[in-house]
């Protein structure tokens, strides 16, 4: 699927710097091709997508093209009820009339009005009367029918079919009544002309311009007088009753004035202005920086701005306006570089490929679409579903088994949306996975951390960056010991004895090799960091290597369990070659708008695996809750959160709401979570997500979560059918004599009670595969119920 932003070409920008060239830059693979020759009426590809009406919606709905549903119907009515009502209304309106037509019902003589068509008058009068009744007849079993409630199921498809679009609003009813009785009378007037003998007066000005020998040879003078003559006459009429009618309300709203309202020429103020707002740079005009907004109006037309540049553009505006002594700053970079400021500090402009559809506008990405069916609600059902940043924020939770497509359809088009919206200056994401997850390409990122391979550039931190040895203590104590049932706490405070004294002796935390071998109880290493304390004046850090020495002759000692761990991590490779040469990584740097992925190691080192995925959202929920600044939203993404969640990153989780953060965690099952956290997991996550083909155990969490609501449920009682007399009574044992059946009454009783929204065994055995139930909550705590999701 390729995205809906319009990125056929752009102004070269990037690292090679500020040049005002107008070349076009190659699209990047995945791009959708641009069109020979866009419509001139529509404007450039930009100017289309800015155009497209974005309404506000429910969480978790794709908002571009959105159209709003009505109010939901409580007395919705069947499809096979509705057509089938309507066709029999229609079958008798048209006995009726055909009754009346052919003067079996005669309502003239009736009234005694027969001798009326006599004369022109008295004709028309009649002629008027019929066109009444046939109106009335339309109308009566047009309600009969239920004829306004098809029209508003289908009302929708037919201006698709016609138009192209169904987000025609409806003419108001009394503009509606007055174009319809006009437009009756207006093809009354014209009938009469031809089928009325005593109507041959609009030919008196005719007869008055033509000579009598032209008609009567009836040759081509008096032929092609007449069509002219007869040409006026019906534009007289359709004048005279569509200036009474006002017509040009419908062509305003429908073709030909369709089209004019597509270029704006016919759209209300308000839209005129947000349209206005949006390409043309209103607000910076408005501000003093118009040659800004010149040079930005030059680039859309041109077509030397995507839909990339329009949204780094604009963000870096909000933040002029949040401080308005950046505007002559501002308005120099827009003026030099046009749609090229404020890139990136890698100087990408796009991704290499674009396999999701986004909406940079609203931040979305689209990952499916919910059917028209029952189980789903109301508001959702037909709906596109899409994620942004304002759902992920409360964090997401997908379950589902190997194949139900959480890394294709979720897992990878939310990373690449996080990745585009930080080229964009508005987030900053992590994503965490192995090599054959392809959560994206190389050149996707900014940071590539490989771990175990020598030729990363970049290594995991493995403290990180807590300047704290406490801090640093606790969290590679969560990392080795969440989720088993050693005591962390306990963990902790054996580390920092060892992690206290060599960071007072060298100013530096301990490596993962150095550490080990001080909790092996290396005796020169030890010899060597007594010297270097006591060279550094620091006697307090002595104490403590002296209380970790008392603890290590304990035989409850977790010395030697804690270096089995960390031998773990460190035959993995967690720990740089050259340390020294090797930049570290730290969640802490999650302030700037940086894409790191980080590939974990081989599948040989499992547990290893598991300890690095708990060391980096335990990191990233203890960074990101106390970043400094919040602007940028941030977000982990785990592929594989296996064994990562443990009490104390629960209870993180709940802290990253109000820090504009968010995480998404993929896990098989909801057996990789201890019992004791299930529930809270659940709880501490905004958005729930259950793909097909889950067990029937883990589906009992989410029914749970998802609580229960108020349905109509109908019970049918069968009892033997005993009534009637001797022939009844003998045509049902006949019946039952062949059939093997006896005939029944039936009684339907309608209650309404309490279900659940899903229930386990609908989760685990009814969701077909693709398929997904996905329940969002907003940052503002607007929730969503759970929807059927096609994924894809």
């Amino acid at each position: 699927m390729s995205s809906n932003g319009p990125r056929d070409t752009r102004e070269t920008g990037g690292r090679a710097g500020g040049e005002r060239s107008r070349e076009a830059v190659p699209r990047p693979p995945g791009a959708p091709p641009a069109p020979r020759q866009p419509p001139a009426d529509e404007g450039p590809p930009l100017v289309r997508w800015l155009h497209t009406p974005r309404p506000a919606a429910r969480p978790g709905i794709w908002r571009a093209g959105h159209v709003p549903k009505p109010p939901e119907d409580p007395d919705r009515m069947g499809d096979r009820e509705l057509h089938g009502g309507a066709l029999l209304a229609a079958l008798v309106g048209w006995l009726v009339w055909s009754l009346f037509d052919n003067g079996y019902i005669d309502l003239i003589g009736w009234l005694g009005l027969a001798s009326w068509g006599a004369n022109t008058a008295g004709f028309t009068v009649l002629y008027f009367y019929d066109y009444l009744i046939a109106c009335l007849l339309i109308y009566a079993f047009a309600r009969i029918g239920n004829g306004p409630r098809l029209w508003r199921r289908w009302r929708p498809s037919w201006l698709r079919l016609a138009f192209g679009r169904q987000d025609i609003e409806p003419l108001p009813r009394r503009t509606t009544l007055r174009v319809l009785a006009t437009g009756v009378a207006a093809f009354a007037f014209w009938r009469l002309t031809f089928t009325a003998p005593q109507w041959d007066f609009w030919l008196e000005p005719l007869y008055a311009v033509v000579p009598d020998s032209w008609e009567l040879a009836d040759n081509l003078g008096y032929r092609l007088a007449y069509n002219v003559h007869y040409l006026l006459w019906t534009a007289l009429i359709v004048l005279v009753l569509g200036w009474a009618g006002d017509w040009r309300a419908v062509a305003r709203r429908y073709p030909p004035g369709l089209m004019l309202r597509r270029a704006g020429g016919a759209a209300s103020a308000e839209e005129r202005a947000e349209r206005a707002r949006l390409s043309e740079f209103t607000e910076l005009r408005a501000a003093g920086a118009g040659a800004a907004a010149d040079r930005l109006v030059a680039d859309v037309r041109e077509g030397a701005m995507s839909d990339l540049d329009y949204a780094r553009i604009t963000h870096a505006w909000s933040a002029v306006r949040a401080r308005p002594t950046a505007l002559p700053a501002f308005e120099e970079a827009v003026r030099d570089r046009g749609a090229a400021a404020f890139v990136h500090p890698s100087g990408d402009r796009d991704l290499p490929v674009r396999a999701a559809r986004h909406d940079l506008l609203t931040r979305q990405v689209l990952i499916g679409h919910a059917p028209d069916e029952e189980r789903n609600p109301y508001a959702y059902r037909g709906e596109e579903v899409a994620l942004d940043p304002a759902v992920l924020g409360t964090s997401l939770l997908a379950v589902g088994p190997p194949g139900s497509g959480k890394t294709g359809r979720v897992i990878r088009p939310v990373t690449e949306a996080l990745c585009l919206h930080a080229l964009a200056g508005q987030a900053a994401v992590v994503a965490v996975g192995t090599a054959s997850a392809a959560l994206g390409p190389d050149h996707a990122f900014d940071i590539v951390i490989r771990i175990g391979d020598p030729r990363s550039t970049h290594q995991l931190d493995p403290y990180g960056g807590a300047a704290d040895t406490d801090e640093a203590a606790a969290l590679l104590a969560e990392a080795l010991f969440g989720g088993t049932r050693s005591d962390t706490a306990e963990a902790a405070a054996v580390l920092v004895q060892l992690i206290g004294p060599y960071h007072a002796a060298y100013g530096r935390l301990p490596g993962v090799p150095e550490l080990r071998a001080m909790l092996d109880g290396a005796p020169a290493l030890l010899a060597t960091l007594r010297e270097d304390l006591a060279l550094a004046g620091a006697q307090d850090q002595q104490r403590e290597l002296d209380a970790w020495a008392r603890r290590a002759q304990r035989p409850d000692d977790l010395g030697p369990h804690l270096a089995d761990r960390l031998a773990l991590l460190d035959r993995a490779g967690l720990s740089p070659a050259s340390p020294r040469e090797t930049p570290l990584f730290s969640l802490g740097a999650l302030v700037h708008p940086l894409r790191v992925r980080i590939d974990l190691p081989s599948p040989g080192h499992t547990e290893a695996r598991r300890m690095i995925n708990r060391l980096i959202l335990a990191q990233f929920t203890g960074a990101a809750a106390v970043r400094p600044d919040r602007s940028l939203f941030a977000c982990l993404v785990l592929d594989d959160a296996t064994a990562a969640v443990t009490a104390g990153t629960v209870r993180g989780l709940t802290h990253l709401r109000p820090a504009n953060a968010g995480a998404v965690l993929a896990l098989r099952t909801l057996d990789d979570v201890p019992p004791e956290l299930r529930a809270g997991l659940l709880g501490a996550v905004g958005c729930r997500m259950a793909f097909s083909g889950m067990t029937t155990w883990d589906a009992e969490h989410f029914a749970r979560a998802w609580g229960t609501e108020w349905r109509e449920d109908q019970e049918t009682t069968r009892t033997p059918d005993r009534s009637g007399g001797l022939m009844r009574r003998t045509v049902r044992g006949v019946r039952k004599l062949f059939t093997g059946r006896e005939a029944a009454t039936e009684s339907v009783t309608v209650r309404r009670v309490e279900r659940e929204r899903w229930s386990a065994s609908e989760l685990a055995h009814r969701v077909p595969p693709r398929h997904a139930v996905l329940s969002v909550t907003s940052v503002t705590g607007e929730p969503g119920p759970p929807v059927l999701v096609r994924l894809g």
